[in-house]
């Protein structure tokens, strides 16, 4: 990687002419990802991408005029000091706020890029370019400030945190949901039938452990293929298959490590508590997120996991 002292005029534009191009791109993504759920917030992201365009040309303008039509191979992935950015997917799935921070970001990394720019240019046009350049990426977060309140007006606003929230149980919850109640109940049969079986603590907690592992591991793929997210809205199928895994996992985890503790009635009981608390805080989240009254949700998984524990203690004391 070059060092950004060592790059002459040339190789600055020729930066420069890349770095537009590629946050035009970037703008040109954020506005058709938003399209959808947040038509306002779209346009700020098009005007961003038309004035990205703006510089672009005025950039080549400069260019071509003083080094003619070749340009030099060379991206800010070359140079020595570019912070590196959050891969555009990531950003996408992380929400509304997440994209706007980004384009913060990136217009301050680049208003800090043409100062610098600028001040090693001693060509005169190119150095008042650069300048130019410099003061208008500062302006940017400014000017889209601006933008979203002539596109984004509260009522707008309104829909779109309605939107998010959306989004954020569909990508985030809903999995996490599935996740945790696969990991609290599945695994409450055979941890429970080993620790009966055996009364030997370490053995119910190895029991445990491969199980929620491994319901981690199933539940996780399991969720990842389910859809690409293309369709569904439902956001990266690995992003999705990882919240699920790791919620799964947990939810065996929780009233698996008790029997750490070597008296087998002391874990028995502290894990039947911890239990009780799991089928609660499920209980809470589909009442808090899923729109279920809260008696009917805790009636269902209670239920479900009186069953499947019953189950266990049948099954270990044969």
């Amino acid at each position: 990687m070059k060092r950004f002292k060592d790059l002459t005029e040339q190789e600055i534009l020729a930066v420069a002419i890349s770095m537009e191009e590629e946050d035009g791109k970037t703008y040109g993504e954020f506005a058709d990802f938003l399209a959808s759920n947040f038509p306002a917030s779209a346009k700020i992201f098009t005007a961003m991408q038309q004035e990205e365009s703006g510089h672009r040309r005025r950039l080549l303008d400069a260019y071509i005029e003083r080094f003619g039509e070749h340009m030099p191979p060379i991206t800010r992935a070359d140079i020595r000091g570019f912070v590196k950015r959050r891969p555009k997917w990531l950003v996408l799935q992380s929400g509304i706020n997440a994209i706007r921070q980004q384009a913060e970001i990136m217009e301050l990394e680049n208003g800090n890029f043409y100062e610098k720019a600028a001040a090693r240019c001693t060509h005169a046009s190119t150095r008042k370019l650069l300048g130019d350049l410099a003061q208008e990426e500062q302006r940017h977060t400014v000017t889209a400030a601006n933008l979203e309140k002539t596109l984004v007006p509260d009522d707008q606003k309104k829909i779109e945190s309605e939107a998010q929230a959306r989004l954020f149980v569909l990508q985030i919850i809903q999995p996490g949901l599935v996740g945790l109640m696969d990991g609290s109940v599945s695994t409450l049969a055979p941890l429970f039938a080993a620790a009966f079986a055996t009364h030997n603590s370490f053995q119910a907690f190895v029991v445990g452990i491969a199980a929620a592992v491994g319901a981690g591991i199933s539940m996780g793929f399991a969720e990842a293929l389910s859809d690409d997210g293309s369709l569904t809205g439902r956001g990266h199928p690995l992003i999705r298959g990882v919240v699920c895994g790791l919620m799964t996992t947990a939810g065996g985890l929780g009233h698996t490590l008790p029997y750490l503790i070597p008296d087998f009635r002391v874990a028995t009981g502290i894990a039947v508590v911890v239990v009780c608390i799991e089928l609660i805080t499920i209980s809470f989240i589909r009442y808090r997120y899923m729109d279920t009254p809260f008696l009917r949700a805790a009636f269902q998984i209670v239920i479900g996991g009186f069953l499947v524990f019953l189950a266990g203690i049948l099954f270990g004391s044969l």
